[in-house]
């Protein structure tokens, strides 16, 4: 999967997003949101090793709506790298991948 590509396109959905609810993804929104989600996936990790109220839910749609929230995250995150253009790629490389033996 292309990050660049796939950063574009997720641009596409957030602007739409922002439009629909209308409010200014600014470059604090960035941030929250990307927290918000932080906390969800957190929330969610709780549900999934049994340390939070599963509020109805089975052990399947648990485990299924904490692999969601891996998404959630990981989207955020490209998002507010692009709003701060940040070439994820390059920096994976400079930061990991120059440390592979």
């Amino acid at each position: 999967m292309d990050l660049t590509k796939l950063s574009e396109r997720l641009e596409k959905l957030s602007v739409r997003y922002g439009e629909t609810l209308g409010f200014e993804r600014d470059p604090d929104w960035f941030l929250l949101k990307f927290q918000e989600e932080a906390g969800e996936l957190t929330q969610a990790y709780l549900q999934h090793t049994g340390r939070a109220r599963a509020k109805g839910l089975t052990a399947d749609e648990i485990r299924a709506g904490f692999h969601q929230e891996f998404a959630d995250v990981f989207c955020q995150l490209l998002l507010f790298a692009r709003q701060h253009d940040v070439d994820l790629p390059h920096e994976i490389t400079q930061k990991w991948l120059a440390r592979e033996v």
